[in-house]
């Protein structure tokens, strides 16, 4: 079954990625835990996402879009990226997510099944 893990990441982790003393490690860390899955032959795809500045969101009022600029959600964590994996229950999705950089660094994953199409 896939599962998609979504990495939430702080604001200083967003810093790690353009910070000369701290990007290489980052991505580094980022690299290594993709290798990993593709070396378990578990991994779909994935993608880092660029900051939350750089987001565009879109609502719907009376029929009509409205555009914002920036993130909808105002939160201490911001979506950082995904993975798609295929493994077979929730325990072991758990155990791979519990193993990314943004688990180990203290941020959110949160961790979903998906719907198969």
């Amino acid at each position: 079954m896939n599962y998609t893990i979504l990495a939430y990441e702080t604001e200083d982790a967003y810093a790690a990625r353009t910070d000369p003393a701290r990007q290489q490690a980052y991505v580094a860390g980022w690299m290594a835990y993709s290798q990993v899955l593709r070396e378990a032959g578990i991994m779909v795809t994935g993608a880092g996402l660029q900051a939350p500045e750089t987001a565009t969101t879109i609502k719907l009022r009376d029929g009509q879009p409205q555009v914002q600029d920036g993130p909808y959600a105002d939160s201490k964590e911001q979506l950082g990226g995904f993975y798609i994996i295929n493994v077979p229950d929730l325990d072991t999705a758990l155990s791979w997510a519990a193993r990314s950089p943004a688990a180990v660094a203290g941020g959110v994953v949160e961790v979903r099944p998906n719907i198969p199409m």
